[in-house]
């Protein structure tokens, strides 16, 4: 149900969208980014392109879930290619790592804004990020992309229940994160790390755990699973499964972390 206080945010959110005249959207596949490029496919039409940044630190379960919900919208989409193991300041894997990421991707995109005929690029960020230590905003800042669910004021929980409302697929899609943030602080981060993780989690999401990370400690895999999913996941025959198959992949020891899955959970101290 739409109530007056959402229906006004998006309102302001159509007509800061309609205001930029043409836009390229960093479009990762999120319910934020997938809401901004919805609206500008709305009020913009073919001035409205969402670029999906593709490179090894990108999951292919979440490049595909971007394509198919591009479709299902009827924007524009088109796929850049990148590579972060490129940046030495990025494979330290240090605190300002996604700054280095983001930085990567805004001068990529900026360096398309004009062979696309595109005034603005627009990110997903919204007002509840802004509270969070996310050094990828200040590059955002920095190459003078713009946040339109923030201009109009919306939190995370309003970009949900709008994107529902909008009759979006993802609407209630777990939150994601780059490859990258599975390998603690300070470890280099390769791209045999990178494959071994995504291979693991693809292996979790196969037997439908969802809300879910592996976290890459070298021999050993760290498994934070949502509280729901704890008993399931301590089935014997689908513990002994996961397993072996997780140590196929080039885990030795395998673990499951008490806590649950929590944002940031690899470097929490």
């Amino acid at each position: 149900m739409m109530t007056d206080s959402l229906q006004i945010k998006l309102t302001t959110l159509r007509q800061v969208i309609s205001d930029m005249q043409s836009v390229l959207v960093a479009y990762s596949g999120g319910i934020d980014s997938t809401v901004v490029l919805k609206i500008a496919h709305e009020q913009l039409g073919e001035q409205a392109l969402g670029l999906t940044a593709v490179s090894p630190t990108f999951p292919m379960v979440e490049l595909n879930g971007a394509k198919q919900v591009a479709i299902e919208i009827g924007a524009r989409h088109e796929l850049v290619h990148t590579d972060q193991l490129e940046i030495p300041a990025f494979v330290q894997n240090d605190a300002a790592r996604c700054f280095h990421c983001k930085t990567d991707l805004y001068q990529l995109l900026d360096g398309l804004r004009e062979p696309r005929a595109s005034k603005w690029i627009a990110d997903g960020t919204n007002l509840d990020d802004l509270g969070d230590d996310r050094p990828g905003i200040k590059a955002a800042r920095e190459w003078g992309i713009r946040s339109p669910l923030v201009e109009a004021s919306l939190s995370k929980s309003d970009v949900r229940a709008l994107a529902q409302i909008l009759g979006l697929s993802n609407w209630n899609k777990p939150a994601a994160a780059c490859l990258s943030s599975r390998i603690p602080r300070g470890v280099p981060i390769t791209i045999e790390k990178l494959r071994r993780v995504e291979e693991a989690e693809d292996i979790l999401h196969a037997e439908g755990f969802h809300h879910m990370r592996v976290r890459e400690h070298g021999e050993v895999a760290r498994i934070e699973v949502g509280a729901d999913d704890f008993s399931r996941l301590n089935q014997p025959d689908l513990r002994a499964h996961i397993s072996a198959r997780l140590r196929k992949v080039g885990f030795r020891f395998i673990c499951v972390d008490l806590e649950g899955y929590r944002p940031g959970g690899v470097s929490l101290g």
